[in-house]
């Protein structure tokens, strides 16, 4: 599933070949929340070279819902994506979403930000709603502790999250026991569906050490390394990051969730990370804000009003080729759906575009300077002068 192609330091280059295709790594995902990445099109992604692409659980199983879903055969037919997608398990967003949600040993009982209906997943369901929506890449069910929190309360939280990530694997393997769920072999096979286990921890070594020497012991598909970026400065999300990497085999991927920067993702890449989400190139286009290689620019300020040139001298996405600063700046300032479009599509080509020159530089030897160059040149200026 996962063949290593060489290393550079810590950094990875890999491929990872899923039901639906081969995927080259180090790789960012477009994050599709409600089984569509944010004002673009499937088309739009396979244009933009988009390997893969996020799938949120929790908005999909309470949106349409899973009869929906199961009826059209899967999330791949029903919004006609033929590569591959992961799936999260959505806890992240039962706990920041959901209305008075109570964790137990046997899962998490919320009621849905919606409509307040009451729902129960444990990691069994959330292994079946994967199954239904038919993901490549399904996480299992894990508790993301809280920053900063206590380190007794992390202990007890990794034990229950191990032994969610064991009965989420064993029912992987063996099967799925309600009788609604007896035709997913429809929909998926279930020896075709990679399931990855999460490591947590919270900002404690020994604890992220620990959890991901026994996540690597159930022999996981992949790893992800989860509880980062959820409102901890950088030093200790990179240290958490340094903490789990080292101890998750080298034949297997490795999946940094919800991140994140542009640097933050090269960063992550020397430390041996494979995979990356992120709702940030997505969520600024729609403030009007643009990712370039010196920083970010917000085409709300006046200063981009007679500015002929492109969002990014060099950019080949669809907005620089034939869009101008100013022109983009007028549809954002006069609210026209088409600019945020356009920021939408020209921030997740420079993410994408950005693991592929990282890809290169691996390949060629030169991540260190690709790195080195690209870190200081993006920071020189974070926003507009």
């Amino acid at each position: 599933m996962f063949e290593l192609l060489k290393n550079e330091g810590k950094a990875r280059r890999g491929r990872l070949t899923t039901a639906h295709g081969a995927i080259e790594t180090p790789a960012f995902m477009p994050v599709g929340t409600q089984g569509s990445v944010k004002a673009v099109s499937p088309q739009e992604l396979r244009e933009l070279k988009a390997q893969i692409i996020l799938g949120n659980t929790y908005h999909l199983f309470v949106r349409p819902g899973m009869e929906v879903i199961r009826y059209f055969g899967g999330l791949h037919r029903f919004m006609n994506w033929d590569g591959p997608i992961l799936t999260d398990s959505g806890v992240y967003q039962i706990f920041s979403l959901a209305k008075l949600r109570k964790i137990t040993e046997e899962g998490v009982a919320f009621q849905n930000h919606l409509d307040g209906t009451p729902t129960f997943i444990s990691p069994e369901i959330a292994m079946e709603i994967q199954a239904t929506l038919g993901s490549d890449i399904a996480m299992v069910l894990d508790e993301c502790p809280p920053w900063p929190c206590e380190y007794d309360y992390a202990a007890r939280s990794l034990e229950m999250t191990h032994r969610w990530a064991k009965r989420s694997k064993e029912i992987s393997e063996t099967g799925f026991r309600k009788p609604e769920y007896s035709d997913l072999s429809a929909i998926r096979n279930p020896k075709s569906q990679m399931v990855f286990g999460i490591v947590q921890g919270g900002t404690f070594e020994d604890l992220r050490r620990s959890s991901a020497q026994a996540l690597a012991a159930m022999e996981f598909d992949g790893y992800a390394i989860g509880g980062v970026s959820v409102g901890e400065p950088e030093p200790e999300m990179m240290q958490a990051v340094e903490w789990s990497a080292p101890h998750l085999p080298e034949n297997k991927p490795r999946y940094a969730m919800g991140l994140g920067t542009p640097p933050q993702l090269i960063e992550l890449i020397a430390r041996g990370v494979d995979m990356f989400d992120c709702v940030l190139p997505t969520r600024l286009a729609r403030n009007g804000t643009a990712f370039t290689a010196s920083g970010t620019l917000n085409l709300k300020n006046a200063e981009f009003t007679l500015q002929t040139g492109p969002l990014e001298e060099g950019c080949g996405c669809p907005a620089c080729r034939d869009f101008s600063r100013g022109y983009i700046r007028h549809l954002v300032k006069a609210e026209e759906i088409l600019g945020l479009r356009l920021i939408t599509l020209h921030n997740l080509h420079f993410y994408l575009e950005l693991m592929s020159r990282a890809r290169d530089a691996i390949d060629h030897g030169t991540f260190p300077a690709f790195r080195a160059e690209f870190v200081s040149g993006y920071q020189k200026r974070a926003e507009p002068e």
